[in-house]
């Protein structure tokens, strides 16, 4: 009987460490946090978010959306820096060992997973999953970037503004600004070229960050 009440005990402690974000008291936090700055999550939210919220690690700018399933994780001191006006679709993740930074209005799509970071495996007498990780060094993207489904941005990689990565592509190395890259590992294709003169205004709504958002939702 011993054994079964430690058991239980444990499991219990092993759910409320997993399942934090599920416990109402959290759940109410991060939408009061998310809700401070003007963005908002639509449920479930992983990763160690509310912590990071409040220590100001997690940094999430105004009218940019989480979609279900987005999981972000930042153990201290690591940080991660999402602009304004970025959609994360669903599934996407993002792992932050020192630091990952999203400019403005970016766009996920479903399953993009985006990391400074690399488990270690060279250690032959200790189990990979005990070995911690390695960076590269930081991880950032762009103003207005859009990754297609299932992209991974690896360590110490640089995206520059306004390019578009592939769907399935790997980024291995920097890609310049106003590129198209993609491929395992990516490769720039083409340079997006605009027209000598500004470009033509596009028609949409001001406050919508996703396809479905109601168009009365105001900027303020």
């Amino acid at each position: 009987m011993d054994d079964l009440a430690g058991q239980a005990r444990l499991w219990w402690q092993k759910w409320r460490w997993y399942e934090r974000n599920a416990l109402p008291w959290n759940r109410a936090g991060i939408h009061w946090e998310l809700m401070r700055r003007r963005a908002f999550a639509r449920w479930p939210v992983h990763g160690n978010v509310l912590e990071a919220l409040r220590e100001r690690r997690l940094e999430i700018g105004p009218h940019t959306l989480l979609e279900p399933g987005v999981w972000i994780t930042a153990p201290s001191p690591a940080r991660v820096r999402i602009g304004e006006g970025c959609f994360l679709n669903l599934g996407v993740m993002i792992a932050a060992v020192e630091l990952v930074e999203i400019g403005d209005h970016c766009m996920f799509a479903n399953g993009c997973f985006v990391t400074d970071g690399n488990h270690r495996f060279d250690d032959p007498d200790k189990p990979v999953t005990w070995q911690g990780f390695s960076s590269k060094g930081p991880t950032r993207i762009g103003d207005n970037v859009w990754c297609g489904a299932n992209v991974v941005i690896t360590s110490g990689v640089t995206v520059g503004r306004r390019s578009v990565i592939g769907a399935n592509s790997v980024v291995t190395r920097d890609v310049p600004p106003f590129s198209i890259a993609a491929g395992s590992p990516a490769t720039v294709l083409k340079t997006i070229e605009y027209g000598a003169g500004p470009e033509p205004p596009i028609e949409v709504a001001q406050a919508p960050v996703a396809p479905d958002e109601p168009e009365h939702f105001a900027r303020s």
